[in-house]
């Protein structure tokens, strides 16, 4: 989530600098959950609000850029929103993700992924092709590589300047006047103790997004695509999987 907000704000920050652009209209739309001690999840939970009452009231940019946080994400909230969803953002750190069916759903109802080499991406790739699908980023090896080297978070900022200015507005609470220093411990940590290596995929992330940006201007590509990915994900059909159990695991002859 935190990656994905912080791309939202560089688009914001690059729409607000250039508004005559030909930008591509996007509604980002978060959801989930934050355990009840896990502080850091809820503050970043208020920043995607933060953001979202900045962005969305912005004259010269909430006609082409929204953000929505949906409290509560349930099984009928997804039933609305899965069906409906064009991009499906897949971007935990390589590595990092417990495998779940959220980003296989998506993928069968033709939201295009974009994402790391992570948990059932990794066979999504396999199965719709890794031309129909948008991967960016560290691998889980190349996070193990980076982490055994020591931080490197400050060198990944200093190479980015797109980075350094996001950054810059949330410490200097631009997305909470009533409280500027809000978000400056979340900062500093990005900064000194980035244990999800988030300022060292950002700039890949953020190119992903633009290609993104250019498949969405050729429709018929784009319909291609989402296409391709409803087809291709017939292997992850329940049957297939317990067809697999009984033969593997229960050792039983599937009726």
């Amino acid at each position: 989530q935190l990656l994905n907000i912080l791309e939202t704000v560089a688009r914001y920050q690059a729409m607000r600098a250039n508004p005559e652009a030909d930008w591509t209209p996007r509604v980002k739309i978060f959801a989930g959950k934050a355990a009840a001690s896990y502080t850091r999840a809820k503050h970043i939970i208020r920043l995607a609000g933060d953001v979202a009452r900045i962005i969305n009231h912005d004259p010269v940019t909430s006609d082409r850029l929204k953000l929505v946080f949906l409290p509560n994400y349930s099984v009928s909230l997804a039933e609305l929103v899965i069906p409906a969803a064009d991009l499906s953002e897949q971007i935990s750190t390589a590595g990092m993700e417990a495998s779940g069916t959220g980003n296989m759903k998506l993928a069968l109802n033709g939201a295009l992924t974009v994402g790391t080499l992570d948990g059932a991406n990794i066979e999504i790739r396999e199965h719709v092709g890794a031309e129909n699908i948008f991967i960016f980023g560290m691998t889980a090896a190349e996070i193990t590589a980076s982490r055994a080297r020591g931080p490197n978070a400050e060198a990944a900022i200093a190479a980015s300047p797109t980075l350094g200015q996001v950054l810059a507005a949330l410490e200097q609470g631009y997305f909470s006047p009533d409280e500027p220093g809000r978000y400056a411990g979340l900062v500093q940590t990005l900064r000194h103790d980035d244990q999800f290596k988030l300022c060292e995929d950002f700039d890949a992330y953020c190119a992903a997004q633009a290609q993104i940006d250019a498949h969405w201007g050729q429709p018929s590509a784009w319909w291609r695509t989402a296409i391709l990915n409803t087809a291709g994900m017939g292997w992850f059909s329940a049957d297939r999987a317990i067809r697999e159990y009984a033969a593997d695991i229960w050792r039983v002859k599937a009726s």
